[in-house]
């Protein structure tokens, strides 16, 4: 499908990518007012102050803008998910980020901020599944792309309190670093809604008990710029891919995180895979970080909602 693209609001983290999201902005900005498009741009002192205009302007027939455009990372699509889901407002990307993984899910250039305007004025249109993450002691949060808990979010949390290097390679030496403390942790995964006969699923809803490493839950199939956690998934199909990196040593980690950090597929005998349309975790000390955003510690109960965003894309 398609849509014309006459006004848009411009959400920006012109901080984003180390400052690059300040060059990104302008560039696009430049060339969808170019390309006849009516530019109003956001540019709030806090996430919540943000979502509050972006809701503001939905809700407002008079403004309600043709498309929402984040120039930015999936941090700031992360916090605009809370005012677009269910509103069937398009997304546009301007990728400025340091993993911009749902840009690149969906075929929008991550590199040229031009090239990803021109995606926008193209006007084709997509409509995709959120994940939504329910947690005692945080607001309920949607996600666009995977939900990390144990040690991977602990890495995204560390990653994010890094200022070098760019991409991938600071999620490896964050993960480097975290490999001194404890890996694999008790974690009980409650199913249900499960995908009968696809990947590891069992023949019906269950609870699993076992000691993981991790469990990532996926809308999508990258985190961490590229990362290629959840393999399988796809965005449209109203179900959550869910990977369980069970009980492995240190040594064994530092095997599979280079292949892990250049997007290769992880088929090792200690990985687990699920579709599933519900999923709830439990685990001792283990954090959750949803499209690289903190989301607060376990239990959490995630649920996949179909259809809840559209998006420009290629």
């Amino acid at each position: 499908m398609s849509a014309a693209i006459r006004t848009a609001l411009v959400v920006t983290n012109r901080l984003s990518g180390l400052g690059r999201g300040q060059d990104s902005a302008a560039a696009a900005v430049a060339r969808l007012s170019a390309g006849g498009v009516e530019i109003t741009e956001i540019r709030a002192a806090s996430a919540a102050e943000s979502v509050r205009l972006v809701r503001d302007s939905l809700t407002d027939a008079g403004r309600r803008p043709d498309a929402v455009i984040c120039v930015g990372g999936d941090g700031l699509i992360n916090v605009t998910l809370d005012a677009l889901a269910n509103t069937g407002v398009p997304l546009g990307l301007i990728p400025s980020g340091t993993g911009n993984d749902l840009a690149r899910a969906l075929g929008v250039p991550t590199d040229d901020p031009v090239a990803a305007a021109e995606v926008v004025l193209a006007g084709r249109t997509r409509v995709i599944d959120l994940g939504r993450l329910e947690s005692t002691g945080v607001e309920p949060m949607w996600f666009a792309t995977v939900t990390g808990t144990g040690f991977d979010a602990r890495v995204t949390l560390r990653a994010n309190a890094m200022r070098r290097p760019k991409g991938p390679a600071r999620y490896s030496l964050a993960a480097l670093a975290e490999l001194a403390s404890g890996l694999a942790v008790p974690y009980r995964i409650e199913l249900s809604g499960v995908a009968v006969g696809q990947l590891d699923n069992p023949p019906a809803d269950t609870v699993l008990e076992t000691e993981a490493v991790l469990v990532a839950i996926g809308n999508s199939r990258t985190y961490g710029g590229g990362m290629l956690i959840c393999p399988d998934a796809e965005m449209d199909d109203g179900l959550l891919d869910i990977t369980v990196v069970g009980k492995v040593s240190r040594w064994k980690m530092l095997e599979l995180l280079p292949a892990l950090s250049s997007g290769k597929r992880i088929d090792h005998p200690a990985t687990r895979r699920y579709r599933v349309a519900r999923v709830t975790l439990s685990a001792p000390g283990a954090p959750a970080t949803t499209d690289g955003e903190p989301a607060g510690m376990l239990p959490a109960t995630l649920s996949a909602v179909p259809g809840a965003l559209t998006v420009l894309a290629r």
